[in-house]
């Protein structure tokens, strides 16, 4: 062997050992981190191996150190109203003959034979949008709205006959105002209609619920709305007691709102019947 040739042998060998060693460390860093501690950690938190080791790798889900953590949470249906075409064209073309009469049987005793119930506990329903209250109506039948009078009620109704009579309601004309409400409205709950607050991620009330605002097509309509039953929803909203809004929308708006501001807010769209916010200002605010 030439002396030139011995230094790159030399180099070669070091070259196989040094890769040799480097390999090594791997594999044996991997068999600690992937195999070894995380089943010692599993058997401690009543993980068995097998599991430990996909849940080291990445292909199961959760920690090998603890047991998953289950949802106690109670499932909560949403709503399954699905705007198709020939929903959206029946609710433009409802019966409202026929709408009258499913109206005159099932809900006058509750809602009025105008549409303007006598209960405050009960919403008007005399010119409220026609898709809001077929969405509503469809809630009820599927379970993702819950109330001990509607539910029932509804179970009977056909699709016709509840694309019929929201068209029904939401061709009459709007009740009158209620002779004892006094039009006041304070700076604050003015800001939360018409500017919201994004500091609380509270958007803009009218730039869902006001006239021509483009908001999802089955929101209601809330000028002239009973206030008891305007605070009731925001209250269900904000507990999570009622949850067929579509995206959480409501739940996350009216869990920041604090009490007053929902009596607030309730008391403005009860007085607001025909007006939008700044023709309320225009028109005197105090």
């Amino acid at each position: 062997m030439s002396a030139e040739s011995h230094p790159r042998v030399l180099d070669q060998r070091w070259r196989v050992w040094a890769s040799v060693a480097i390999g090594g460390a791997v594999l044996f860093g991997a068999l600690v981190g992937f195999v070894i501690l995380p089943v010692l950690q599993g058997r401690q938190a009543g993980v068995d191996a097998w599991t430990a080791f996909c849940r080291a790798i990445g292909v199961a889900p959760g920690s090998p150190a603890m047991p998953q953590p289950s949802m106690t949470a109670p499932a909560q249906p949403v709503s399954q109203v699905a705007w198709t075409p020939d929903i959206i064209n029946g609710l433009h073309s409802a019966d409202r003959a026929a709408g009258q009469k499913i109206a005159a049987e099932v809900c006058v005793a509750c809602h009025g034979e105008t549409g303007i119930s006598a209960n405050p506990q009960w919403p008007h329903l005399s010119g409220q949008s026609a898709f809001a209250i077929y969405k509503q109506l469809h809630d009820y039948k599927s379970g993702a709205r819950v109330n001990e009078q509607m539910t029932p009620v509804v179970q009977d109704l056909t699709e016709r006959q509840m694309v019929d009579v929201a068209g029904y309601y939401a061709n009459l004309a709007r009740g009158t105002l209620d002779p004892q409400t006094t039009w006041v409205t304070y700076e604050n709950i003015r800001r939360l209609v018409e500017e919201g607050d994004p500091a609380r991620g509270i958007a803009a009330c009218a730039s869902c619920h006001g006239a021509r605002a483009g908001g999802p097509i089955e929101t209601p309509t809330l000028t002239g709305q009973r206030r008891e039953y305007l605070v009731a929803q925001l209250q269900a909203y904000a507990s999570g007691q009622r949850s067929n809004d579509v995206y959480r929308r409501m739940r996350g708006l009216s869990a920041q709102l604090k009490p007053e501001e929902i009596e607030g807010l309730a008391a403005y769209y009860a007085a607001a019947r025909g007006l939008e916010p700044q023709a309320a200002r225009s028109s005197g605010e105090r």
